[in-house]
């Protein structure tokens, strides 16, 4: 039998937009009593963009301190996963490959699958340094989420980027075999080339991802995997935190378990402090559930414990899996810094985030310089030529 050295996630960073719009602001505009969002979908402020943000940007700031700590030697791999493409051709990757002054001897790309395509980044991820052990790979998830103004999925949006350093003997989780997954061929949730704002039909979509759920986890029993009674914590997509809870209801009542909303509280809690504040970051989603579940000052050390990760994308596919935490992994945390980047965000009232909502790039292919609102590691700068124009501070 073959020794594969532990693989999987070694560091974990995160970052957000310049601003935030509370819950309470979006209720005061159009009559919804506030219970609506902060009980009803979980939600009590969105992370929104400046006009000189994008998943670039948030991608670069994410990752930025991995390389600070760790530098590049290794990195020969990045995979940016993101459903806000900003470009038909070109990986976004790429842009944040040359901010981050990367070696040109590295492989980029960007995966697209809905909200699922991060998870699939860090499967490859491991497939790389399972074949080196000295490789490492960037894995970041990127995406800002919109919807129509005063439509349903409004309330929902948000935006960040999580970057993954994945290697051999990690200081933080240790993914393992096997993982379960999931497709079916649905219409939920989608976002056609000639829009910029997602299309969604709430109940399919809540609908698609219960049986998502019911799906991955047959498959993982099937390959083998861990008892539900095993997991110390799950770690849920979260398009909006209450369907974390929804999720895990579902996947109790589907296993034959008890529905104990007091567990069910202690259980999801910790994973859904950062979602309920930043709003849907697509990709980054779990993974931010992830970072709350670590970063989460309730003080109970999970070291040796087993953590669910259940990754959901519309259209669909779906993924569970899990990861063991590090022994000390606490030692290795970026609580702080985290902190930080959710508080420093500055509150805009209800007009600024609607003419931020309806700013559109010129298409033009002229010369344009973008206002300077961001005060972030990266901005986007200009475009000239249909060119992207990326400066760092």
């Amino acid at each position: 039998m073959t020794h594969h050295p532990a693989i999987g996630i070694h560091d974990l960073s995160l970052a957000t937009t310049e601003f935030v719009l509370p819950h309470a602001t979006l209720a005061a505009h159009n009559g919804t009593e506030v219970g609506k969002y902060h009980i009803g979908i979980g939600q009590r402020s969105m992370s929104v963009p400046a006009a000189d943000e994008d998943i670039v940007t948030l991608a670069a700031a994410a990752a930025a301190p991995l390389i600070a700590t760790h530098g590049s030697d290794g990195i020969r791999t990045v995979v940016l996963a993101t459903e806000s493409a900003i470009d038909q051709a070109k990986s976004a990757g790429v842009y944040v490959h040359s901010l981050l002054g990367l070696p040109s001897a590295t492989r980029v790309v960007e995966l697209k699958q809905a909200c699922y395509a991060a998870t699939a980044g860090l499967q490859f991820a491991i497939g790389l340094v399972r074949r080196d052990p000295t490789h490492k790979v960037l894995v970041i998830a990127s995406d800002i989420s919109r919807y129509d103004l005063d439509s349903p999925g409004e309330a929902t949006q948000g935006a960040a980027a999580v970057a993954l350093l994945v290697t051999a003997d990690p200081a933080l989780v240790r993914i393992e075999d096997p993982s379960g997954v999931f497709t079916a061929d649905v219409m939920d949730f989608w976002r056609p080339n000639y829009r910029d704002t997602a299309l969604v039909d709430g109940q399919e979509s809540i609908t698609a991802y219960l049986q998502a759920v019911e799906g991955c986890w047959k498959d993982y029993t099937e390959q083998g995997g861990r008892a539900l009674q095993d997991f110390a914590a799950f770690c849920y997509h979260q398009p909006f935190t209450k369907m974390a809870y929804k999720a895990h209801r579902h996947l109790l009542n589907y296993t034959g378990h008890a529905t104990d909303e007091d567990a069910a509280r202690r259980t999801l809690a910790r994973t859904t402090a950062y979602n309920t504040v930043i709003g849907n970051s697509y990709t980054a989603s779990v993974y931010l559930a992830l970072a709350s579940l670590l970063d989460s000052a309730d003080g109970e050390d999970l070291s040796g414990k087993a953590v669910a990760f259940l990754s959901y994308g519309s259209g669909s596919v779906a993924e569970f899996f899990a990861g063991t935490l590090t022994p000390g992994y606490r030692t290795v945390l970026r609580t702080a810094a985290h902190t930080r980047a959710v508080q420093r965000r500055r509150e805009i009232d209800y007009a600024t985030y609607r003419q931020l909502h309806q700013r559109r790039l010129p298409a033009d292919g002229g010369e344009h310089l973008l206002p300077e609102q961001s005060t972030g590691p990266f901005r986007l700068a200009a475009l000239a030529g249909h060119k992207r124009i990326y400066t760092a501070r």
